[in-house]
């Protein structure tokens, strides 16, 4: 399926040279910004408290980060989950205060912010097990809001975390190479992972410039764009392959700029569908989808560029050739290997 049919190539290629020393700078200030303000962890990485609270009616966001500020947590985190009724917290270590009463201090501000009174009562599980249910009551007995669980993350949790992550990341990064190193050519394979890495330290850039929450589900959105931005080599590596096939007589330029010019219907249609719903998980998904969108948003634009001017124009200053992707045929020897 194409929108349209572009009749005359663009010379893609041509300007390599200046859309790679673009891509250069903004590949260093990204660096640069990781390296002076560093990434800002959530609660996942750095360690603190999580909180889930249940209300009998849709809980007001802003009203509870307000209450939480107000306590001291410059930057709390505050999402809905499941329903708008239940509400998830992510409150950091603060210095001087012990973590073992951040629960009772926190659920107390939010229970007097609802001009409640805290109230803890012991209830049966469906196990048979005498447990301590924490609510918020009204003078008229009314519940206001639920405490329904509370869990700490120690900072050894959050840098097992971490490293696990960086593992991953490495994972992903090997497991590419490899794929595009047998499914077309190591120049092909280094160039794809050139372009994904510089997606990926871009997005983390864009996250430390702004200082933006980094956290498990940005990290997942992270992961999720290497895959993306390698499909979309992927694509413009198999039409590259199927055009030295069939034009023999273009040079290696004209190939690669062929190649991209012809897909650039599918790419507006594939890249326009994703962004699409990208964008409605950044405006209506709420707190919890907000960065996990952003990243997945830098990522996709940065994807489609680094695909076509640095993975492609990468392969092509390797000298990937024909011969690389398509073995020459062999001429039969006419005496068939006899010799008079």
């Amino acid at each position: 399926m194409e929108f349209f049919k572009i009749k005359r190539d663009i010379p893609f290629m041509r300007h390599a040279v200046i859309l790679n020393v673009i891509s250069i700078v903004t590949f260093l200030a990204a660096v640069f910004f990781l390296v002076t303000k560093g990434l800002h962890y959530s609660v996942e990485f750095t360690g603190g408290t999580v909180m889930e609270l249940r209300y009998p009616h849709a809980a007001d966001q802003e009203k509870i980060r307000s209450t939480l500020r107000g306590i001291g947590y410059e930057a709390p985190e505050v999402a809905s989950f499941g329903t708008a009724q239940d509400i998830m917290l992510r409150l950091p270590i603060i210095e001087g205060q012990a973590a073992a009463g951040t629960s009772s201090k926190v659920f107390d501000a939010i229970c007097a912010s609802e001009q409640g009174t805290p109230k803890v009562s012991q209830v049966t599980t469906d196990k048979g097990e005498q447990v301590n249910h924490t609510n918020c009551v009204a003078a008229n007995g009314q519940e206001l809001v639920s405490l329904q669980r509370v869990e700490f993350v120690g900072p050894a949790v959050g840098e097992e975390l971490a490293q696990n992550g960086l593992s991953a990341l490495i994972m992903v990064v090997i497991g590419v190479v490899i794929y595009l190193a047998v499914r077309f050519e190591w120049k092909f394979a280094v160039a794809a992972i050139f372009a994904n890495l510089h997606d990926v330290v871009i997005i983390l850039g864009f996250f430390a410039f702004f200082q933006w929450e980094f956290s498990l589900t940005v990290l997942a959105a992270t992961l999720a764009v290497m895959g993306y931005s390698v499909n979309e080599s992927v694509v413009i590596f198999d039409r590259i392959r199927e055009m030295f096939r069939k034009q023999r007589k273009m040079s290696v330029p004209e190939v690669i700029d062929h190649a991209i010019t012809s897909t650039i219907s599918r790419t507006i249609i594939t890249h326009g569908s994703t962004q699409m719903m990208v964008l409605s998980m950044l405006f209506f998904g709420g707190q919890a989808l907000h960065y996990f969108a952003i990243a997945l948003t830098i990522g996709i634009l940065f994807g489609i560029y680094s695909s076509v001017f640095v993975a492609a124009a990468i392969a092509m200053w390797l000298g990937v050739k024909r011969e690389d992707l398509i073995k020459p045929v062999k001429e039969k020897d006419e005496t068939d290997g006899a010799v008079v």
